[in-house]
């Protein structure tokens, strides 16, 4: 069974209620009688580990297109060169 949560407008309290899918959702408070709404929460239900086409099934191309997606971008050092020309420009001035 399914855990909605609700949310007072008057007391602003919070519950979390254990209801069928074709129950009505409720609509008044149990401490002050003000008006419920139902609030949009995440869900507990995460896909973890191996076994899901992503991590097994997925083709060689688009396993390699996420292993590139995983890795941080790293930018190559750039070393500027000093040359003769520009230490003795740089000395001129």
């Amino acid at each position: 069974m399914p855990i909605y949560e609700y949310e007072c407008h008057n007391c602003g309290k919070q519950c979390e209620v254990f209801q069928k899918i074709n129950e009505e959702p409720l609509t008044s408070c149990v401490d002050c009688g003000g008006h419920m709404h139902k609030m949009v929460s995440r869900t507990s239900f995460i896909l973890k580990g191996s076994g899901w086409y992503v991590t097994d099934y997925a083709s060689p191309d688009r396993k390699k297109a996420q292993d590139t997606d995983s890795k941080p971008a790293v930018k190559p050092e750039t070393k500027s060169e000093t040359t003769a020309s520009t230490v003795e420009t740089a000395a001129k001035t």
